[in-house]
């Protein structure tokens, strides 16, 4: 099992930094309702990733090896795919990153938070945690280090909790702030935001290019085996 969360690590860690999560936890955070919001939230943003996770390695399986031990060849090219798409998304998001001086606005439905109710705050948790595009590949991605490694279903949902956990680290953090220090976040809380909005496309841009030049090692690695 051991195996498996160190194959999956650095994809957990991928979703957890994503600064539009981080942003919308703590606009959320600074809603008439902070306390129930940001709790059903955070819940909503587990329950998607775990839900996706369960999902991907139902149909993914314990993955088996070939007659020399390295994962099976089919691993290989999801890696590979993988690999390239996030390679795509990392160049994009690099290119796409504002001006050290420029204004970076916020989208425009982040503005239209004051009124959520904790029942759509939990919808968006899930939207968020699991259909963002680049939260779904590197879920799926994590789903497939895992199965690699052809651990029993046991250990892979063992796995696949550290794996949630750990993912949601981005957005535990700013929700316990907020129950830590009550009305004293704000500050600390908008110093995260503004932050995170004026480094989001950099951030994005740097994981994935990293990630997905693991993700192509591997994948050149296991085809040379």
């Amino acid at each position: 099992m051991g195996n498996a969360i160190g194959q999956m690590l650095a994809f957990a860690v991928g979703v957890a930094v994503s600064p539009f999560a981080i942003v919308a936890a703590v606009l959320i955070l600074i809603t008439p309702r902070a306390k129930s919001n940001g709790l059903t939230f955070l819940l909503g943003w587990m329950l998607g990733i775990a839900v996706l996770g369960a999902i991907a390695l139902a149909v993914i399986g314990p993955s088996n090896p070939t007659s020399q031990g390295a994962p099976a060849t089919w691993v290989d090219w999801l890696k590979l795919v993988l690999g390239v798409l996030l390679l795509v998304v990392g160049i994009k998001e690099w290119r796409s990153r504002p001006a050290p001086d420029a204004e970076v606005p916020m989208p425009k439905w982040m503005g239209a938070l004051d009124g959520i109710t904790p029942v759509r705050a939990s919808g968006l948790g899930v939207l968020i945690g699991a259909v963002n595009p680049k939260n779904f590949l590197f879920i799926i991605g994590g789903a497939a280090a895992v199965a690699q490694t052809g651990v029993s279903g046991a250990d892979q949902t063992v796995a696949w909790v550290v794996f949630t956990v750990i993912a949601s680290l981005g957005v535990i953090v700013p929700v316990g702030i907020y129950f830590a220090m009550g009305e004293r976040a704000d500050e600390a809380l908008q110093r995260l935001k503004g932050s995170m909005v004026r480094n989001n496309t950099a951030i994005m841009a740097v994981l994935c290019l990293i990630i997905a030049a693991k993700l192509i090692g591997d994948a050149i690695s296991g085809f040379s085996s």
